[in-house]
């Protein structure tokens, strides 16, 4: 890789040693490069997951499905559940604040023989969710979250159950090494840690040492870090400073789905290439497009990829004229039109490679239902709203 796109401090990181790191175990799965697409709302569908895909190895989930809406068969959920026809593994990750619906939708799921990984959320820190008690609220409870996992890890048979979360609800409520043992103990094959609280949502630097604590914390199957994953070294060093089994990649690959590929280069112990020229991202940004439309048809599809084009032309030339014409496509020849006449040449900015793309900065004080932290062995499951499309 050209020198100018190593940010200062990756500037001196290494690919790997060969034997360094090892594949993730999952059940009967090993997933090599040890690299997640972490789930993400209104972008973690199956066009995205397969483009990711298309460009590297690893493991690649869902949307946030959650438990009683799928249970109750609704319409948009079971779409949202569903897979491409060429999908392997099939990885979802459900949402579920009662045992009793996530065991149900559980067994749906295995039943059906429509997952090959089942992954959990204790992690979402969005306000609908957290003022009803689910998402990041549940891990401060340990017998709520006990019930929950050991419901799902009961149901799934030999599919294998991960769960991810955050290290607490603010800096007075941390719960991450607990809700990592708690996953163990349950049968999880694997954790996961987003290094942030609930109240930090995206802002700041991730706290790489939570993920450092965890793993010291659980010895007996995978630990996974997640958090500011912009570039492939970035993982790397994560992994060198923590002692974690594997990385979870969220905003890092919004309009960088190539950032899979510079994954598995730095993994196999190669010099990761250069970002595409302009051209190229054109030729990915029309081909992402084109996968939405056949999925969801051809209006909703270019609506679906708008938010998407903003990504992917931060930081070029121009990049804010080019969005608005974006904005006012409606097809996918307007969408061409839009993006015809750039420089295919131009070459990726280097002042890109780390700017913030998806939710960014600010911190919240946590929603959480009125005294939801008088009992914090109180196992009742909370009187959360099933969103289907909260996370």
């Amino acid at each position: 890789m050209d020198p100018t796109y190593r940010s200062e401090q990756n500037r001196d990181v290494p690919p790997a040693r060969p034997g360094e790191f090892a594949p993730i175990p999952l059940g009967p799965m090993a997933v090599w490069p040890p690299v997640v697409l972490a789930p993400m709302a209104g972008v973690t569908n199956y066009p995205f997951r397969s483009l990711c895909q298309r460009f590297g190895a690893g493991l690649y989930v869902s949307e946030m499905i959650t438990a009683r809406p799928l249970v109750e068969g609704n319409a948009k959920t079971l779409r949202l559940a569903g897979f491409g026809p060429d999908e392997h593994p099939r990885s979802l990750q459900l949402y579920g604040v009662d045992p009793h619906y996530v065991g149900l939708a559980v067994e749906r799921l295995v039943g059906e023989g429509a997952v090959d990984h089942i992954d959990m959320n204790f992690g979402c820190p969005v306000r609908k969710v957290t003022r009803k008690g689910g998402g990041a609220a549940i891990p401060i409870k340990p017998r709520l979250l006990r019930n929950i996992v050991r419901a799902a890890v009961r149901a799934a048979g030999t599919v294998p159950v991960t769960i991810k979360f955050r290290m607490g609800i603010d800096d007075q409520h941390l719960s991450s090494p607990q809700a990592g043992i708690i996953g163990e103990e349950e049968g999880c094959a694997a954790v996961a840690l987003h290094a942030r609280t609930a109240a930090q949502l995206y802002d700041g630097q991730a706290r790489w040492e939570a993920i450092a604590e965890l793993k010291q914390a659980v010895r007996t199957i995978p630990v996974l870090g997640n958090g500011d994953i912009w570039e492939a070294e970035d993982a790397l060093r994560m992994m060198r400073q923590t002692g974690c089994d594997g990385v979870v990649v969220g905003r890092g690959c919004l309009g960088r789905p190539w950032l899979f590929r510079d994954l598995a280069d730095v993994f196999e112990g190669r010099e990761p290439a250069d970002p595409p020229r302009l051209g190229a991202v054109v030729e990915i940004m029309l081909e992402h497009a084109q996968r939405l439309c056949a999925w969801v048809g051809q209006p909703h599809g270019v609506r679906m990829f708008r938010r998407h084009a903003t990504w992917y032309t931060k930081g070029f030339r121009g990049s804010a004229r080019l969005r608005q014409q974006v904005m006012q496509a409606g097809t996918l020849a307007e969408l061409r039109q839009a993006l015809a006449g750039l420089d295919p040449e131009e070459r990726f900015p280097p002042s890109a490679m780390r700017v913030p793309r998806g939710k960014t900065g600010g911190t919240q004080k946590v929603a959480l239902p009125d005294g939801y932290l008088d009992d914090l062995e109180d196992d009742t499951p909370p009187q959360a709203e099933e969103d289907s499309d909260g996370g």
